[in-house]
């Protein structure tokens, strides 16, 4: 059947809106951060904070206007992973050298140790529900093997799951109701439902992939799951369904993790190991509690 014109250019701008592409931008230069930039995230002021600054064992800040800046050297023996903020406005600290979970005042910058545990392996990761409940996923790299736990907000940890594989990324879907955890060497993700309490059950196979590696995740306010893919420089997107909806390119390859921000909740900041330093684009969907 032949097709009018009108029907061709209607198709024809469907399908250039649909594979419209996104533009990745440089956040900072490269090299501002150490080979393990990492753990992007943003306080309610909109600075947003990562890992590594300049070298290990420091905390950068990044203000709205994209002026970088040094807001704090950990303890001696510490280095940090991931970056969330609790109800209060303190920062949690995944100390993967320290084996511990660090609390930060945000007012006085005092860095107190708000979790240790001898049988942690190496905190890599943090979760964190409305009630202050951590889920903190912790690999032993060595042995391709992870565990995952629950830390309540008085500091006390709970061994969720000790028989996972190189546990790293972690996110909680916007209604709190799922758990997301991945393993880096397996390319698997696991989806697990949580109570209120931060209880988990239902352990089920979310999706896997047959190459390259797993780092951080996050959700948008829709519930889809944005999964860094290391090694192929992409940002996968995923349903709740865990249906893959689309593949980011960014710059570099070795790409970390991710955070939602900006005024608006759209802009994607994204760390990357290769460049050491943040890219970011523009999202048509803002970040979950945006």
């Amino acid at each position: 059947m032949k097709k009018s014109l009108p029907f061709l250019a209607a198709a024809l701008l469907a399908a250039c809106i649909s594979s419209k592409q996104i533009v990745v931008t440089d956040l900072t230069p490269e090299n501002a951060f150490s080979e393990n930039c990492e753990g992007p995230n943003v306080d309610k002021a909109g600075n947003l904070y990562v890992v590594n600054y300049q070298k290990d064992g420091t905390v950068g800040k990044i203000d709205p206007s994209g002026k970088a800046s040094l807001f704090l050297e950990l303890p001696a023996g510490s280095t940090g992973n991931a970056i969330r903020f609790d109800s209060k406005g303190d920062m949690l600290l995944a100390d993967w050298t320290g084996h511990n979970v660090l609390k930060v005042n945000m007012k006085t910058k005092q860095i107190s140790t708000f979790c240790h545990n001898d049988k942690f392996n190496q905190p890599n990761d943090l979760a964190i529900s409305s009630q202050d409940i951590v889920f903190a996923s912790d690999p032993n790299w060595s042995k391709s093997t992870g565990q995952l736990w629950r830390i309540t907000p008085d500091g006390k940890p709970t061994l969720l799951d000790g028989n996972m594989g190189t546990t790293n990324g972690i996110e909680l879907s916007p209604d709190e109701r799922t758990l997301y955890v991945n393993e880096s060497v397996q390319n698997q993700i696991w989806a697990f439902d949580v109570t209120p309490g931060g209880e988990v059950s239902n352990k089920r196979l979310f999706t896997r992939f047959e190459d390259f590696g797993l780092d951080g995740m996050k959700c948008d306010s829709k519930g889809n799951l944005y999964v860094t893919r290391y090694g192929k420089g992409v940002i996968a997107v995923f349903s709740p369904k865990g249906k893959l909806l689309r593949e980011i390119p960014v710059k570099g390859k070795k790409v970390s993790n991710l955070a939602f921000g900006g005024a608006d909740g759209k802009t994607v900041f994204v760390t990357l190991q290769d460049r050491k330093c943040v890219e970011q684009f523009r999202n048509a969907v803002p970040g979950k509690g945006f």
